[in-house]
């Protein structure tokens, strides 16, 4: 049975914090916060995954590509054009039937427009792959620019998704978390410039396929994994879970 001097020293414990008794270090308390913070995490890595169309779009992206050349060398130019445009379209009308998010669709059969349109007008197969090496050449340097400004885009992207604003920048830590997840994607922009800008300089149409392909979803991936990452050491979570758990404490 407890004394007397036990149960006062308990008492006077718990007017200290307010009428609420003293939490007992060896109790689990952290581990269900752990599994909401996983969640959330998790919850908040789907998003950005989303805004990319998930992996099946990625991976759908990388049709029409592999329909325009081979269409191109047995059948010539304007059938691979049109034949790259039928697939860009039917990928849109699945997504549709499926209710899938449609917006990255959407983007994926401008983008196939734009790409025909230009080896249309060049009357070359390579004029395809024009669009998205020069596009290659613009986020990069937009995201190179983003670090020397210390505006990093991988955290101001990831503050407009989740609602945290620009507040990170006040920490330099997550800025240099950000700043290195930033750098990657200059990395595999600036690569996918380099490499394809190569060969389509020396007419190498079937390589700038494959470097397309090659380049595309798996170094997305490789990226994409980096900036989880540094979001999981930065400790962001979406603030409108963050902010009501804070009210509630």
């Amino acid at each position: 049975m407890p004394s007397s001097n036990e149960n006062a020293a308990e008492i006077r414990a718990t007017s200290q914090t307010g009428g609420r008794r003293p939490i007992d270090p060896s109790e689990a308390v952290d581990r269900p916060v752990d599994a909401e913070t996983d969640a959330e995490i998790e919850e908040a890595e789907q998003t950005l995954l989303e805004q990319l169309g998930g992996f099946s779009g990625l991976i759908y992206s990388t049709l029409p590509v592999l329909v325009f050349v081979p269409v191109n060398t047995f059948a010539g130019l304007t059938a691979a054009i049109w034949s790259a445009l039928g697939v860009a379209a039917a990928i849109l009308v699945w997504r549709l039937v499926r209710r899938s998010p449609i917006q990255p669709a959407i983007s994926g059969f401008l983008g196939v427009g734009i790409c025909a349109f230009i080896a249309y007008r060049m009357g070359e197969a390579k004029g395809f792959f024009l669009f998205g090496i020069y596009t290659s050449l613009v986020y990069a340097g937009v995201f190179l620019v983003s670090i020397l400004v210390r505006w990093p885009l991988v955290g101001v992207i990831w503050g407009v998704l989740n609602g945290h604003g620009s507040e990170w920048r006040s920490d330099r830590r997550i800025v240099r978390l950000y700043d290195l997840a930033t750098t990657t994607w200059v990395v595999v922009f600036g690569a996918r410039y380099l490499v394809q800008s190569q060969l389509y300089d020396t007419d190498r149409t079937g390589w700038l396929a494959f470097a397309r392909i090659a380049m595309g979803w798996p170094l997305t991936a490789v990226a994409l994994a980096v900036t989880v990452w540094a979001v999981r050491r930065a400790g962001h979570l979406p603030v409108h879970r963050g902010t009501s758990a804070e009210a509630a404490r």
